[in-house]
């Protein structure tokens, strides 16, 4: 059967499709029937991929997917299916990885040209309309392709199947099980730390990404090993970050990524992800250092969080656009008559700690950052800085606001309310907890027969969730225990794992598949193993399988975390620098740390030092002087005894003696 010859996206959920649902593209969203459709009619699908805040997608939209002519060819030639990336990440890794094995950059929009099998067989990035950039005009690119399907069919079809079957070794492969050891995390983390600018934070080179999972394997090292350089690179990198362009002085929150080597000009989306992530990091560097300028970036970053990325329901968006008024920036960044006219008098005290600057390039208005010592000042004078920082933001309330893409993913809003519940526990703020409790509360009653959504916008939910969601949601409920003392999220998490091994385990149980066995859509059923700019699917499973194994004292759940580990570690072997969130999870999963405290609850002496020393190795269980019943296990099935304070601090199943004395938990748990 064919479908209707006109766009199909309108009523589809995601704002991004809405984006392009007036294309006159006959745009089909990825679906069964779409697939279908390029078999019946013997055509090449040309499969566009990308998400809402992404500025060279809206680009390629404004120059190609809204010119009649250009669509016209498209129609004529093609099965057009439009994917957003981020409600279909395991189609996006699978075409992703088929570009990457061309040798090809990534990145999006993606632009892959498929058989009508949906095997790939050739593709790009951004074309723009008219050949420049030294890059083909989209329409030439259309005709080769075509031509290329007519006249070379058969040798097509046999490169896109030596293709595929390269891709689904890459994604969904085997390999031997790996013996763990501490080296895994030594040399990826010594890898790294040779790759980082010890100059300007980050990686070498530019364009400049946040990286978290690579942050995380240099801080696991310095907190494992005591490597001092390891710790100095996160330092370096988030110091660098929040004085740059990329993090927003005026709002709180950061940007995707920056295009050059300093930091200065991001592309302006911000994304939900990159914000839980920096949080977490900007916690433990607290924890480690005291410096008052990552508390403060936490504050700002969460004010941000709740005050413009709240949905329905109280879980939060996926991401705000880079653009408005057709201008990438335009909304977050100032002229100096602009501030002058809303600050008035008080511009030049603003002037003393910020600087606006027009680098090489860059044709929009200045951009808001700080030097290094305009950084440092600003934190000592904070209270000055807080009025001009509210008038500029009120100021800035009345322009035209970037677009938001107002779904709310399961997957990324775990890691948020984790890393939400993880700052309310670390600094004292109970008000954060509660944002993250309602959220979870908002993402865990959306499921149904007790399956979770990937994705909900409103009424309209996106079924089934894929592997990544159970498991950061699972995470997220063991977060909300450590942070509540409340049992029913340990509940949760088992649930969550429960219908992880229902949906997504591998026949021979030694790990799992991204997405749902009764997903009927996927030309391939891939892992899940490879990083993008939060840790792999499996990482984050291993991470959940054992913080809660730790938690419940479960040794079946432990032996399943085991399992799973050295399995994704042996295929980690194989990749090189991307897959550092397995790296990280099996050094967890080698060395894991739990603490059990018996404390007073009207004057927790215990708790306060636990909770200000976070450690991402560590779950904690605390318990009231004077329980009797649901007493954590230690290793060995022994159960605390209850009438006084205490604290046992265990690696793997190893306990060191009770600990009574505040100032000796510190000496043990600190890390500065």
């Amino acid at each position: 059967m064919t479908l209707p010859a006109k766009n199909l996206l309108a009523e589809e959920a995601s704002p991004y499709l809405q984006q392009h649902s007036g294309n006159p593209v006959h745009w089909r969203p990825w679906s069964p029937a779409a697939l279908a459709e390029a078999k019946v009619l013997q055509r090449p699908i040309l499969l566009s991929v990308g998400y809402a805040a992404c500025h060279w997608c809206h680009v390629m939209a404004h120059e190609s997917f809204e010119n009649d002519d250009v669509a016209a060819v498209m129609n004529r030639l093609f099965v057009n299916i439009k994917v957003d990336r981020e409600e279909r990440p395991d189609i996006d890794q699978i075409y992703m990885a088929a570009l990457s094995s061309m040798g090809e950059q990534g990145g999006w929009p993606l632009t892959m040209f498929l058989t009508p099998k949906g095997k790939p067989f050739w593709g790009g990035t951004y074309f723009p309309r008219e050949a420049r950039y030294g890059r083909p005009g989209f329409v030439q690119v259309l005709e080769a392709v075509d031509k290329a399907w007519r006249e070379k069919k058969e040798s097509v079809n046999q490169n896109a199947d030596g293709l595929t079957t390269h891709v689904e070794t890459r994604l969904a492969g085997s390999h031997a099980k790996a013996v763990l050891d501490r080296g895994m995390l030594a040399n990826l983390a010594n890898g790294i730390d040779g790759m980082i600018d010890r100059d300007l934070g980050g990686l070498r080179g530019a364009p400049k990404f946040p990286n978290a999972p690579f942050m995380q394997s240099l801080w696991l090292s310095w907190l494992r090993d005591g490597t001092a350089s390891h710790r100095d690179a996160v330092l370096l990198s988030l110091e660098k970050m929040l004085a740059g362009g990329i993090y927003d002085h005026i709002g709180g929150g950061l940007s995707r990524y920056s295009t050059d080597a300093e930091w200065l000009v991001p592309h302006f989306e911000k994304m939900l992800y990159d914000n839980a992530q920096l949080m977490r990091l900007c916690n433990w560097a607290y924890a480690s250092t005291g410096k008052e300028l990552f508390r403060l970036r936490i504050e700002e970053t969460i004010a941000w969080l709740l005050r413009e990325m709240r949905v329905e329901g109280d879980a939060f968006a996926a991401s705000l656009d880079a653009d408005s008024e057709g201008e990438e920036g335009l909304f977050y960044t100032w002229s100096r008559d602009e501030l002058e006219a809303a600050l008035g008098d008080d511009s030049a005290l603003f002037f003393k700690y910020f600087t606006l600057a027009g680098p090489h390039g860059w044709e929009g208005k200045p951009i808001i950052c700080q030097t290094d010592a305009q950084q440092a000042q600003s934190v000592v004078d904070r209270d000055l800085l807080f009025p001009l920082k509210h008038r500029l933001l009120a100021a800035r309330e009345q322009r035209v606001r970037p677009g938001r893409d107002g779904k709310a993913l399961t997957d990324w809003n775990g890691l948020m309310i984790a890393a939400l519940a993880e700052a309310g526990r670390s600094l004292g703020r109970s008000d954060w907890i509660e944002a993250a409790a309602t959220a979870f509360a908002a993402m865990a009653a959306a499921g149904r027969d007790g399956r979770l959504p990937h994705s909900m916008l409103g009424a309209k939910k996106l079924f089934p969730a894929l592997s990544s969601d159970y498991a950061a949601m699972a995470n997220a409920a063991i977060s909300l225990f450590e942070a509540t003392g409340n049992p029913g999220y340990i509940d949760r998490a088992g649930n969550f794992i429960e219908q992880l091994d229902l949906w997504h385990r591998d026949s021979d149980k030694t790990g799992y598949y991204l997405t749902a066995s009764d997903s009927a859509d996927v030309p391939i059923r891939i892992r899940g193993d490879v990083d993008e700019a939060i840790p792999s699917a499996t990482g984050q499973i291993i991470e959940a399988l054992v913080r809660l194994s730790s938690l419940s004292g479960d040794l079946d759940l432990w032996e399943k975390a085991w399992t799973v580990a050295e399995h994704a570690g042996g295929r980690a072997e194989h990749q090189g620098y991307g897959q550092a969130g397995i790296v990280n999870a099996c050094a967890l999963a080698l060395e894991p740390l739990k603490l059990v405290i018996v404390d007073r609850p009207e004057i927790p002496r215990l708790v306060r030092v636990a909770n200000r020393n976070p450690d991402p190795r560590r779950v904690d269980i605390v318990v009231p002087v004077g329980s009797a019943t649901n007493l954590p296990a230690l290793p060995g099935g022994v159960l605390p005894p209850t009438a006084e304070p205490g604290a046992w601090l265990c690696t793997g199943q190893v306990c060191l003696p009770v600990i009574t004395d505040a100032e000796e938990l510190e000496r043990q748990l600190s890390h500065r």
